[in-house]
């Protein structure tokens, strides 16, 4: 049986853990918002680069430039050349199934290419270990920004990996994300990071610009071309982190509202069941000071009862 004091242990333990619940979902939530400014402010960002890039392809029909771009891209399909594959998820738990969901995806999408043996790295030590647990190996494995502010150096190690690997002659390069809707709630991605989707940059090419002053460019065509294709790809990369980081964050304020439910009930059964308890123990403690009030009247009775030891002996006395 329970003892009261190890149930006000595993209040007090429950009380704490409510604290840290809390703390978490605020956290969360920040990571949500910071995370969706990052992303805001990316789009800023790479509403720039387009323009620039659809400056280059205004007189460029058969996208021509791309072509003879030389560096990290290509036009061309690749589809039978290596495959590198970028995968973003968590270091640490407490998200719901976060990591799982775009691991299974990734298994879904590498089943569909034939004899695909991809060149992973994986962003997230927790990512990492799904993957290999599904027997995917992996090359490489870095640590999830902490906040928004980090994302950048991070973005610069990939791209370091994505020049490796190219150098290496692996040039399709995909990204896998959870992207982020709304809330807790988040969908899996598959994004085709490089060779570039000449059909993208087409529609670039034709839109129409928005104002009436045509721009020019004084640089080497070939030199502006790679520093905003770089741009192009670092913007993506970007994109598809700060979306991850949050998903996660969603995926855990849903966490943390499930276990603080939880928590919750479990205190409120603790202390039902402290309350019960103690109430029995005083409702003992009440009952033995009756009984003893009882036994201790009871002999003060029998002891003032008329026909006791001490009137018999004094009724002796006479008729000696």
């Amino acid at each position: 049986m329970e003892t009261l004091e190890h149930l006000r242990g595993q209040i007090k333990t429950t009380d704490d853990l409510k604290g840290v619940v809390r703390t978490m979902k605020a956290l969360a939530a920040v990571g949500i918002h910071q995370n969706e400014r990052a992303v805001h402010a990316l789009r800023v960002y790479a509403r720039a680069v387009e323009l620039g890039l659809q400056v280059m392809f205004r007189n460029d029909p058969g996208l021509s430039a791309l072509r003879g771009a030389h560096g990290r891209v290509e036009a061309e399909a690749v589809d039978s050349r290596p495959l590198g594959l970028v995968v973003f998820g968590s270091d640490h738990g407490l998200c719901g199934r976060f990591n799982d969901e775009i691991v299974a995806h990734v298994v879904e999408r590498l089943g569909s290419i034939p004899g695909a043996r991809p060149r992973i790295l994986a962003v997230g030590a927790r990512t990492g270990m799904r993957l290999e647990q599904a027997g995917l190996g992996l090359e490489q494995t870095l640590l999830v920004p902490g906040t928004a502010s980090h994302i950048t150096p991070v973005v610069r190690r990939i791209l370091q990996r994505l020049d490796d690997w190219r150098s290496q002659g692996t040039r399709q390069v995909m990204l896998a994300y959870n992207q982020h809707l709304s809330g807790a709630r988040y969908s899996s991605v598959w994004q085709r990071l490089t060779p570039l989707d000449t059909t993208a940059l087409a529609g670039l090419r034709n839109a129409p610009w928005p104002s009436k002053v045509l721009p020019t460019y004084s640089m080497p065509r070939d030199e502006l071309l790679q520093a905003l294709l770089r741009q192009y790809i670092f913007i993506n990369v970007f994109r598809a982190c700060a979306e991850s980081l949050a998903s996660e964050s969603g995926a855990r304020l849903a966490a943390m509202h499930a276990a603080g439910r939880n928590l919750e009930e479990r205190h409120n059964e603790l202390s039902a069941l402290f309350r019960r308890l103690r109430q029995t123990m005083i409702t003992a403690e009440l009952l033995d000071v009756v009984n003893g009030y009882e036994a201790l009247l009871e002999q003060s009775v029998n002891a003032e009862a008329p026909g006791g030891s001490d009137m018999c002996d004094l009724e002796e006395v006479p008729g000696r």
